[in-house]
């Protein structure tokens, strides 16, 4: 299948009724030249307007992490495909879940599109659990404090979401050792060093 062929897919899925009959098309950014794929939730309310991935206060904070600019993030030798490509909606505590249906329906086909994937960026404990599977150690932080056991595959990390500064002000070490070394990774993919 072709990306096209995919996203056709994704609008005519009954599960993707809603979005699509208010004209929301699914949200990733995929090229078959990517050399970096960034897995993350699921777009957030501001994104499914602006329907550009990460076009939010936690697109700043990812893309000042892998120091890199924007001019990088958005081109084709980087790629991004959450784990629903659609707004899911708020909950009581925050947006829901991303639905399972979509990594387990479509990313494989997408995947296949994209060979020259050199690392996986696993964003926030959905994209972990469902990457790593039984390699996931008993919670995010153990699993993003292990990341070089991940490597060259994934680098497992946490949100970049404004609401996580109280988890980074409890482990300095992921800014003190976490942050450089997954700049350095990315620098070294990229073609930026």
């Amino acid at each position: 299948m072709t990306i096209e062929e995919i996203i056709q897919a994704l609008k005519t899925d009954p599960r993707n009724e809603s979005y699509s009959q208010r004209g929301i098309p699914p949200v990733l950014q995929i090229n078959p030249e990517a050399k970096l794929l960034i897995i993350g939730q699921a777009p957030g309310s501001h994104v499914e307007k602006s329907l550009i991935p990460f076009d939010d206060k936690s697109g700043v904070t990812l893309i000042k992490w892998l120091g890199i600019g924007p001019e990088s993030f958005y081109s084709q030798v980087v790629a991004i495909m959450p784990m629903d490509f659609y707004y899911p909606g708020k909950g009581k505590s925050g947006d829901l879940p991303p639905r399972k249906f979509i990594a387990h329906d479509y990313h494989q086909s997408i995947l296949a599109l994209m060979p020259k994937i050199q690392m996986t960026l696993l964003i926030g404990a959905y994209a972990n659990k469902f990457y790593l599977g039984k390699a996931f150690k008993k919670n995010l932080t153990q699993t993003v404090a292990s990341y070089q056991e991940y490597l060259p595959d994934y680098f497992p990390l946490v949100h970049p979401s404004p609401l996580n500064f109280r988890w980074q002000a409890k482990n300095p070490w992921f800014k003190k050792d976490v942050l450089p070394d997954l700049k350095i990774k990315v620098a070294q993919i990229l073609g930026e060093n």
